[in-house]
């Protein structure tokens, strides 16, 4: 069970001015509190509808998840209502305050129709206790937090910054970045329509028409917001390999040769396949010359037609040799090179803010871009305070010998987030 998150069942209702709390969401609040302390009335509280989603069994071991993580439940803290069924209810535990979405049915008895918990202040947390707990987690992590300036970054926090590590689909910042560059030259617009021409596994695009027409701001925003393979595929090879991989020096990447050539999603899942593994080995041990070449004589071999998806969902598969690497220095200085040239690329990365949206709404801007796969894990931020101070936030986590706790990564990230911007206040 997901430790740190309930479905939510109904997209919640865009964030309105403040209003007054009202007393029919002042009293499920209260009832919250006391669903927390002990089991019993979850009937009077959830619709019929959550409960299907979310049954009663469930609900109880994730409070009793909560009690064993903070200890008991001790007040009823802020509550906060942004329009007429939704809002953010606080509790204090003895070791965390931990905040709800809350969202009730418009009509009576206004049960509750969404709950999500939206991330734990935890009392007395520091930067180095979140550090210390990532460092504790099975297999390799790697982080850093830097302020962004005009002289480069400054660093607050960071634990193991310069080891390069598997990043999943956080490559498609790289795409990302040489579109914006190529925008700011003038050699691209962002409405520029192009076929879809290269479908991957999994993803929106891959049920829409071979060669569709797509602008490159439409592929760019599904390739960022919704991590979709096939317009990541489509603007690599459009936008020209060698154009993206010049990016990464560019924007700072630190060890380039162990990760170009910047493969598409089609080709790193192809080389993975048991088939395929004698071309594996040989592009692993290869230089990127030699791997660029070995990409162009076996096309036939590496698309997406080549890719059984269920060989390689369940467990790590060549995590430590085939994967887009960077370290947390890489991805700082990725995610400051698209503060300063990003220009339409930054509301791109803003549409999916990859934590709650209780939390993202402590900043001014939050941009972000993830990626995840068996045994790979990580979370790339690029965040604006209230005072306008620029910050990168990233970090990653690998373990070629199993699956990870993904709401466990989460919630570290999102505590790191949370505290730096209390402290940017």
């Amino acid at each position: 069970m997901k430790r740190f998150a309930i479905l939510l069942l109904l997209a919640l209702l865009p964030l309105a001015a403040r209003a007054q709390v009202a007393p029919a969401y002042q009293a499920r609040a209260d009832q919250l509190m006391t669903l927390l302390v002990s089991d019993g009335a979850e009937k009077d509280f959830f619709s019929d509808l959550f409960l299907t989603a979310v049954p009663v069994e469930q609900w109880r071991a994730l409070t009793a998840d909560l009690r064993r993580q903070y200890g008991r439940p001790l007040s009823l803290g802020s509550v906060r209502q942004n329009g007429p069924t939704a809002g953010q209810v606080e509790i204090r535990y003895e070791r965390a305050t931990v905040g709800f979405t809350v969202v009730v049915a418009p009509q009576p008895p206004g049960r509750v129709i969404g709950l999500q918990i939206v991330g734990a202040r935890q009392a007395d947390d520091n930067m180095i206790k979140i550090i210390n707990d990532i460092d504790a987690l099975p297999g390799q992590t790697a982080f850093a937090i830097a302020r962004l300036t005009g002289s480069g970054p400054q660093w607050i926090a960071s634990r193991d910054p310069d080891r390069q590590m598997a990043t999943g689909s956080s490559f498609k910042l790289y795409i990302l970045a040489e579109l914006a560059r190529a925008v700011e030259a003038g050699d691209r617009r962002w409405s520029d329509v192009i076929p879809l021409s290269h479908k991957s596994f999994s993803g929106r695009l891959l049920a829409y028409p071979a060669n569709a027409p797509m602008t490159l701001h439409s592929l760019a925003t599904a390739m960022i917001a919704e991590s979709d393979n096939s317009a990541a595929d489509t603007l690599l090879l459009a936008l020209g390999r060698d154009k993206i991989d010049a990016i990464l020096p560019r924007t700072g990447h630190a060890k380039t040769n162990a990760a170009l050539p910047l493969l598409t999603t089609a080709e790193a899942f192809a080389l993975k396949m048991p088939a395929n593994a004698t071309l594996r080995q040989s592009y692993a041990g290869s230089a990127p010359d030699e791997r660029r070449a070995l990409l162009r004589d076996n096309a036939a071999r590496l698309d997406a037609k080549a890719v059984d998806i269920g060989s390689v969902a369940e467990t790590p598969a060549h995590i430590d040799s085939l994967e887009w690497f960077a370290s947390p220095k890489d991805e700082v200085a990725l995610l400051d090179w698209l503060r300063q040239h990003g220009g339409d690329a930054l509301p791109i990365m803003a549409v999916n803010p990859g934590i709650a949206p209780a939390d993202a709404a402590r900043w001014r801007y939050l941009g972000y871009k993830g990626g995840s796969e068996p045994g790979v894990m990580a979370m790339n931020f690029l965040t604006q305070a209230r005072d306008g101070t620029w910050y990168a936030v990233t970090g990653s986590w690998n373990n070629p010998a199993a699956r990870l706790d993904e709401p466990r990564f989460v919630a570290l990230m999102t505590r790191a987030l949370n505290l730096l911007a209390e402290t940017s206040r």
